[in-house]
């Protein structure tokens, strides 16, 4: 079925048929943790509001492989190979429009550091990064180039059911964001639209090693110990241009 089709779960619609990009991620786990809106606010841009869930903020790291990416009309070649990326987003909105926003993002794929650190103005790092299957868990390691005290290590291990998660379920709150939101070196703000089917997801267990990823943000988060954890084995996503707001 064509993803464009597939809507329902959707929160705002998405702005037309004309999609630029389409990426295809596979296993991806999410941790995330609680905070104040206090915590959160010195790292947010004035003009985006913090998100809540019931009160709370949320702060997630996200550890998954981009196995392609297509550009609109040559679905035969993606145009960069396969690489993994880590990143820490939160959650904001802007004009009620809820998205992400992220804190950093290492990858170990050059385009990605070099080219769309300036075309979407995030916070892009680079990175070696190895994801492994072991079983039925996944080990994750991630050492940030030129900043080797900045790393991450551990183990996520999904558990069998899965489910999509209910519209009124925090699963949703974090998971169903189809929009991010990036300011540039002048303080402008854009926003950057996608769309997906909506994520089959898996709880998971995890075990963390290492994450001064986390840390080093000195938000004030205990970076051992997520509140919840999620897996998915992946889903194709499309990526519509970047635009000024």
């Amino acid at each position: 079925m064509d993803i464009l089709n597939v809507t329902d779960h959707r929160p705002f619609p998405f702005p037309s048929k004309h999609w630029m990009m389409k990426q295809k991620w596979k296993n991806i786990s999410f941790l995330h943790w609680p905070l104040s809106e206090s915590q959160l606010r010195p790292f947010i841009p004035k003009q985006l509001t913090i998100d809540t869930y019931h009160g709370q903020a949320w702060v997630g790291m996200v550890i998954f492989e981009m196995e392609s990416i297509h550009l609109r009309g040559i679905p035969k070649y993606s145009i960069t190979p396969n690489f993994s990326e880590v990143n820490v987003r939160t959650y904001v909105t802007y004009n009620g429009v809820p998205g992400i926003y992220f804190l950093s993002i290492d990858v170990d794929n050059w385009a990605s550091v070099t080219l769309a650190k300036r075309w979407y103005h995030l916070p892009y790092h680079s990175a070696n990064i190895s994801i492994e299957k072991s079983h039925e868990s996944y080990h994750y390691e991630s050492i940030r180039h030129g900043q080797s005290q900045i790393k991450g290590e551990g183990m996520i291990h999904p558990l069998p059911e899965s489910y999509i998660a209910d519209k009124d379920s925090l699963d949703y709150w974090l998971m169903e964001r189809y929009r991010l939101y990036s300011i540039n070196k002048k303080q402008s703000l854009y926003k950057a639209d996608i769309h997906h089917k909506p994520w089959s997801l898996q709880k998971a267990e995890t075990t963390i090693h290492r994450n001064t990823i986390l840390s080093e943000l000195t938000i004030g988060l205990d970076a051992f110990f997520p509140a919840v954890s999620h897996f998915s084995s992946g889903l194709d996503t499309l990526f519509w241009n970047i635009k000024r707001l």
